[in-house]
């Protein structure tokens, strides 16, 4: 019987290691939701939507209390944010971040998987609207970290301490080919601390990464960019660097210059204190793509400014429903596998985002990246397989 139950196993382990394959593929897409809105479902309804198409990630970008409730014991990984306007006093004062991990970390845990916490989101230097709070961005995620670290369980957990970036933290001059990224002369004496916290902790660099917005300002100007290559289509057949690299898609590029960037960072820290440093790797804390006005839920209006969301025109625009669906599918296939400077590693990402929201500054594609609509129903078809 026991050499049975070998045999048994033998065959069984390929199909089982296949299926653990897939499984950690699939787990790769997560879904940033946001309340910014209108009719939006409660938050027990929402956890019901994810679970019920398999979405196992979610990312909020504050801890709002009855969604951390709502999420109690579904199994969903759950990243956590801090907004800018909160990060003075947790920046300034130990006590301050010990008080806030009291109060929004510790009553639900173990209950709620905590994946990341995201300390303030896209702070930008040279940014009038969040330069104000650069120089706080850094010490409010130490006080964090280290006050989880003071929690025996939250300790164990391995919850992470990270920011958030746009790829404009890139120098436009190097962001093509993807393999000569740096960050911008400015970004650089803020990021290349975060970047040293990061790779001593084990935390990720979070990167909104919009090929929509990227092909958007190209087809105002140059008009280079194949939409093709913005909208991830698997059968394109990509752009060779003179690194012999190919970037089959947008996605990648934009991505690459990132984690370029990043390992320029590291690169001169190796130089300065000789140590083993590793770089972090960069999670696409946003990706997504607009539907026109109306798609979800809501009332079809008159653009404040470009018509970036109104349907295709000769078919060159991204905004469009067509155009949104085969983005999210080919997304969802695309970061099951790494990019070219990272070959072979499975890029965790959160779609943006869960619903519209009609709340949110901005004009309608800035309020309409949602795949859901209220009821809880994808706008277009999704396979998140």
């Amino acid at each position: 019987m026991k050499f049975q139950s070998l045999a048994a196993m033998a065959v069984a382990l390929p199909f089982l290691l296949i299926a653990l394959s897939l499984d950690f593929a699939v787990a790769q897409i997560g879904i940033a939701y946001g309340r910014n809105g209108m009719g939006l479902p409660l938050p027990p309804r929402v956890v019901e939507i994810l679970k019920q198409n398999n979405i196992r990630r979610v990312r909020i970008y504050d801890t709002d209390h009855p969604t951390l409730d709502a999420l109690r014991g579904s199994g969903i990984e759950v990243t956590v944010g801090i907004l800018n306007q909160d990060l003075g006093p947790l920046a300034s004062d130990p006590n301050a971040a010990a008080s806030w991990v009291r109060d929004n970390i510790q009553p639900y845990h173990p209950d709620v998987t905590f994946r990341h916490v995201v300390v303030g989101n896209e702070v930008m230097p040279g940014n009038p609207d969040t330069q104000m709070f650069v120089p706080l961005v850094l010490p409010a995620m130490r006080n964090i970290h280290d006050a989880l670290s003071a929690v025996p369980g939250l300790r164990d957990a391995g919850v992470k301490v990270t920011t958030a970036v746009g790829t404009e933290v890139v120098d436009p001059a190097s962001n093509f080919p993807p393999e000569n990224g740096r960050f911008r002369d400015e970004v650089a004496p803020y990021l290349d601390p975060i970047v040293g916290f990061l790779s001593d902790t084990g935390g990720p660099l979070f990167a909104s990464v919009y090929p929509y917005f990227a092909y958007v300002a190209d087809q105002r100007g140059a008009r280079v960019i194949d939409i093709r290559y913005a909208r991830l289509d698997p059968d394109f057949p990509g752009v060779t660097t003179v690194y012999g690299n190919t970037y089959k898609n947008l996605f990648y590029a934009l991505l690459d210059a990132v984690n370029a960037a990043v390992d320029k960072s590291v690169g001169k820290m190796v130089r300065t204190d000789a140590g083993n440093r590793q770089p972090p790797d960069v999670v696409s804390g946003e990706s997504g793509n607009p539907t026109p006005p109306g798609r979800g839920g809501r009332t079809v209006g008159k653009n404040s400014g470009d018509e970036v969301a109104a349907e295709a025109v000769e078919g060159g625009d991204m905004g469009t429903t067509e155009n949104a669906a085969r983005y999210i599918n080919n997304l969802i296939q695309a970061v099951k596998s790494g990019t070219p400077l990272r070959p072979g590693r499975p890029i965790e990402t959160y779609i943006f985002a869960m619903f519209d929201e009609s709340d949110k500054p901005g004009d309608d594609a800035e309020r309409n990246f949602g795949i859901f609509k209220p009821d809880g129903e994808t706008k277009y078809p999704i396979n998140f397989n």
